[in-house]
């Protein structure tokens, strides 16, 4: 059986998983996602915990087996405590600013770039600096923090650009004066 597939997931109060027509829905206190999975896959609910299990070990399944476990397991923990990403910007003059329910960067080029917010995605900039892309769906959550990264990513000789607040940009010596 798949490592990830096979281990049990707890479901913690207030959050509900039910399946129906290939269709698994999640409900909590942040609100509600829904996910689309294979027929061949079925989820047993007892007791808080939910298993998956496969119909057969073909290898198709056995790949799914372990990615529907994941989305599950990540529905469960965007409806209970939600996802956050941060992004930072790096840059001479380089800043970022809330309007009502858009972000405005100034990202170097010769007009401020906007970037509007989605539906189901919180957008926030606790500093001038920094962008906070927040939400219950992981995977929203994530593309549209890439998306923001793609507005100017960041280049390797002084850093400059949008990164994640944690990555690390590997840095460039640049060229020397003559031998």
């Amino acid at each position: 059986m798949s490592r990830v597939g096979r281990a049990p997931i707890s479901i913690p109060a207030g959050v509900s998983v039910e399946v129906n027509n290939a269709v698994l829905t999640v409900k909590g206190p942040k609100g509600t996602l829904t996910q689309p999975i294979d027929m061949r896959i079925t989820v047993q609910i007892e007791n808080g915990v939910a298993t998956l299990t496969r119909a057969n070990d073909s290898k198709e399944l056995r790949a799914k087996h372990g990615l529907y476990r994941a989305l599950l397991n990540n529905m469960i923990t965007g409806v209970t405590t939600g996802f956050t990403k941060t992004l930072v910007i790096n840059g001479v003059g380089y800043k970022v600013q809330k309007q009502g329910n858009k972000i405005v960067l100034n990202v170097g080029y010769s007009h401020p770039v906007e970037f509007a917010e989605v539906e189901g995605i919180k957008l926030d900039c606790p500093a001038q600096t920094e962008i906070a892309v927040s939400g219950i769906d992981k995977v929203k959550v994530g593309q549209i923090a890439a998306n923001i990264r793609s507005i100017r990513k960041p280049e390797p000789y002084h850093g400059y650009g949008i990164r994640y607040k944690d990555e690390v940009i590997e840095r460039k010596e640049g060229k020397t004066a003559g031998k």
